[in-house]
């Protein structure tokens, strides 16, 4: 990469950290601030259910309009958008202000991820592309694990505080980014195709046409990895305690590695195993690896197996996140904000549906919900051996790889 490449993936790496971190930064004071409101464990998981919903309505208006008017804008507009959503968590007085805070803070996100996603493709070339990605994915992997280690630090000196430092820090991210980051995107309006310009089509409509398109089932592969991922994390901190008595420390240890095994996957892996074997192999190959660990799961007699267990788990998922994503971005040629917002809409859906279905499976049986996504990871890896094959390699072969 130029060095020109460099620093700007640089200031959407940081974008995308202060993003997810933003959302991290308050995981540690959650329940003692919601005791403090009078509420619990429905209330908390709401703030989740309801941050995801708001980003799936709004990812794929934010992906059209970053195809129509430019990456620049809507890349500033999600991270004002997000300093606005703290501010307001910070100065929250209710449950219903909390709740809005949240639904602005996945607005805000639906602008950023699709807009930045799509900036990369801008200044990257087929070859690079993988690098990129995998390089924004380490930043989000890395807000992921850096921001509840920040938030629990900061509340040491008063509950809030980490809400007002993530607020202020959100604040500052938008102004440099409005000063120093330049739109990559040229001819706006001529990019875009003219079902992408109607802004009042419907979401149900974006689905719909979303269906139709070469990336697809890519994007069907993204709703399920995150469907599985989080219905993993959902419970991963309640298995652990019920089945082997695992202290808070031992679960933040395991939380926090890994993210970090994460974070060196797709800063140092990706793209030499792209290089080396292609997305599509490498896609078929960690769904495998993914499935394999959640059969692992189900039999795991210690704490320690479990936990060397969520290691491979994770590992096969950091590197499946930057791989579909530059699969969807190579298939979608001048659609690329739109393509990265319904990859936004679908990864939301999975976010969304993951906590409701693991919460309740594992209210029946604390396995079912490693034996259903099991099911459902051994049916996507029949299901992409069957298609991708046939249509999705060839797209991707068509798309410069």
């Amino acid at each position: 990469m130029t060095s020109d490449q460099r620093k700007k993936l640089a200031l959407l790496m940081l974008n995308m950290f202060i993003a997810v971190g933003s959302f991290g930064i308050i995981i540690p004071i959650i329940p003692s601030y919601l005791k403090e409101l009078g509420q619990g464990g429905t209330a908390a998981g709401l703030i989740i259910a309801i941050f995801a919903f708001a980003q799936f309505l709004v990812s794929p208006i934010g992906g059209k309009w970053a195809d129509k008017y430019g990456r620049r804008p809507l890349i500033n507009i999600g991270l004002l958008t997000l300093a606005i959503s703290m501010f307001l968590f910070y100065f929250a007085d209710s449950i219903w202000l909390l709740y809005l805070s949240r639904a602005i803070g996945g607005i805000g996100c639906a602008f950023l991820i699709p807009a930045i996603y799509a900036y990369v493709a801008d200044i990257t070339t087929m070859d690079q592309r993988a690098k990129g990605n995998s390089f924004i994915s380490a930043s989000m992997s890395l807000g992921i694990v850096i921001g509840p280690g920040i938030g629990g630090f900061l509340a040491d000196f008063g509950l809030k505080t980490p809400l007002l430092v993530s607020a202020i820090v959100g604040l500052l991210a938008f102004v440099v980014s409005y000063f120093t980051l330049k739109e990559s995107l040229e001819e706006v309006v001529e990019t875009a195709t003219p079902q992408l310009i109607d802004n009042n089509q419907s979401m149900i409509k974006d689905i719909i046409l979303s269906v139709k398109k070469p990336f697809f089932i890519p994007l069907v592969i993204t709703l399920i990895m995150s469907f599985g991922l989080m219905s993993y994390e959902t419970v991963l901190g309640l298995y652990v305690d019920d089945k082997f008595g695992a202290t808070p420390q031992e679960i933040a240890f395991m939380i926090t590695s890994t993210g970090l095994i994460g974070v060196i996957m797709q800063l140092f892996v990706v793209d030499r195993l792209v290089k080396s074997i292609g997305e599509v192999n490498v896609l078929k190959l960690f769904l495998i690896v993914t499935a394999s660990g959640f059969f692992l799961s189900i039999i795991a007699g210690s704490y320690t197996m479990f936990f060397a267990i969520s290691l491979l788990i994770f590992l096969a998922t950091s590197i499946l996140r930057p791989v579909l994503t530059t699969l969807i971005s190579k298939m979608a040629g001048n659609e690329q904000g739109f393509a990265m917002g319904m990859n936004n809409a679908y990864m939301s859906i999975g976010n969304i549906m993951g906590p409701l279905l693991a919460g309740a499976l594992y209210d029946i049986d604390i396995l079912y919900p490693f034996i259903a996504g099991l099911i459902i990871l051994v049916l996507t890896i029949i299901f992409t051996f069957m298609w991708k094959g046939v249509k999705i390699q060839r797209a991707a072969l068509k798309g410069g790889h």
